[in-house]
């Protein structure tokens, strides 16, 4: 748990917390203050075991378990420094600390002093459990209970004695330091998955938007793109005819209106979904196959001559609505360009075809005596317009094909293959 997670960081537990909660708390305190200030939680440290070691030495304490209580005393406090005042550097070096102990170690015991602050070996071997490798933590026993087997050659009942409390004491903090240094292991492992996971559900998120943007702008395209495409051919036709036949201007006025309409409610219902709070869902239902005959009838409208031809039997079970839309964009797209680059006297020409396992579109146009250099250029070229990847993205979407290309004697031909179940691509 950070300092910034500490429910009781700067201000004491609340009167009905638990124990835990206040020892808790006092930890979190503890490892903050060690966080910022290293260097002077070390030497408090080791300041609390050296006022230990020689009040050890001052009141006579040594005596009480020593083998030999006529043991010099400047050596017995020499010791007690020697073992204690080390600890300052017990986390940068512990090996290097506990090397230092090992020949006071076998002074204490060959001289039968057996002062106690010995014990504070046990200090760094449990930082080398905690953060070292088991091979460094078995070096580590045989340098903390060698000197105790080398003391029984002096005093071997008592060295005997001696080494039984070094083992079992490095037992304890060898399984100590292990158990805390697992705890702590699992503990940063499950933070990391936790963060792993925040960030698969950022990046979920992001790619859940990219694909919802990409859906709109293909929608968007197709939408503006193709009743553009037809109010331009109404008005170049109105503009013409306003001259020799008013009555034809008046119709193509009408239909650019019409078709103006119908664009404007297909924009609503699709930036509608961009509205955070909608008064009310717009259930339109999307364009299908059956809508293909108003799609054909508008682009007549237009100027554009296109024959529709249906191959086959449709399948008993209609496709999705969502490869009936495909299918409806395509052709749309498809004419569109025609209109777009094909010239005033092209025709264009739909085919649906049915199979016993998918639907064949090919959308034809015969390009024209006066078609542009620049339209024809423009068409089918890569960054040239979303049109034709916007296609793709459409026929991938459901394991389909979709190719586009000049013809040899001259337009172009779009070709869509679709399944009319979900199959392996």
């Amino acid at each position: 748990m950070s300092d910034e997670q500490d429910p009781y960081r700067g201000h004491p537990a609340p009167d009905d917390a638990p124990l835990t909660q206040y020892i808790q708390a006092l930890i979190q305190r503890l490892r903050a203050l060690d966080r910022r200030r290293p260097l002077l939680w070390d030497l408090t440290v080791t300041g609390f075991w050296v006022l230990f070691a020689v009040l050890d030495y001052s009141t006579g304490g040594w005596r009480t378990v020593a083998r030999n209580v006529e043991a010099p005393e400047p050596l017995v406090l020499l010791m007690s420094l020697c073992f204690s005042v080390p600890l300052l550097w017990r986390r940068s070096r512990p090996v290097t600390v506990l090397v230092l102990l090992a020949p006071v170690s076998l002074v204490n015991i060959w001289t039968g002093a057996v002062v106690q602050a010995a014990f504070l070996q046990l200090i760094p071997a449990y930082t080398i459990a905690l953060r070292l490798p088991l091979r460094t933590l078995a070096w580590s026993a045989v340098l903390m209970c060698l000197p105790a087997a080398a003391g029984a050659i002096r005093i071997p009942g008592a060295a005997d004695r001696q080494l039984v409390s070094y083992l079992w004491g490095f037992a304890f903090v060898a399984l100590l330091g292990i158990a805390v240094r697992t705890r702590r292991e699992y503990t940063e492992a499950l933070v990391e998955r936790a963060h792993r996971l925040e960030r698969e559900r950022d990046q979920q998120a992001q790619l859940a938007a990219a694909a919802e943007r990409a859906r709109i702008a293909r929608e968007m395209h197709d939408i503006i793109g193709h009743n553009l495409s037809v109010i331009t051919g109404l008005a170049d036709g109105g503009a013409y005819a306003a001259a020799k036949s008013p009555e034809r201007a008046g119709q193509a006025l009408e239909a650019i209106g019409t078709t103006s309409r119908q664009a404007l409610a297909e924009l609503r219902r699709v930036l509608g979904v961009l509205r955070e709070q909608a008064p009310a869902a717009d259930l339109t239902p999307q364009p299908s196959l059956g809508d293909l005959d108003t799609l054909l009838t508008g682009v007549r409208e237009a100027g554009l001559p296109v024959r529709l031809t249906v191959h086959g039997t449709p399948p008993p079970a209609p496709a999705s609505p969502g490869r009936q839309l495909a299918v409806y964009r395509v052709v749309q797209e498809s004419l569109t360009n025609t209109l777009k680059h094909a010239g005033p006297d092209a025709t264009a020409e739909v085919t649906l075809t049915y199979t016993t396992t998918g639907l064949e579109v090919r959308a034809t146009d015969s390009g024209g005596r006066q078609q542009t250099p620049e339209g024809e250029k423009t068409r089918g070229k890569p960054g040239g317009g979303r049109g034709i990847s916007g296609m793709r993205e459409r026929a991938s979407l459901y394991n389909g094909t979709l190719e586009s290309a000049r013809l040899p004697a001259g337009g172009w031909q779009t070709r869509l293959r679709l399944p009319l179940e979900d199959a392996p691509p």
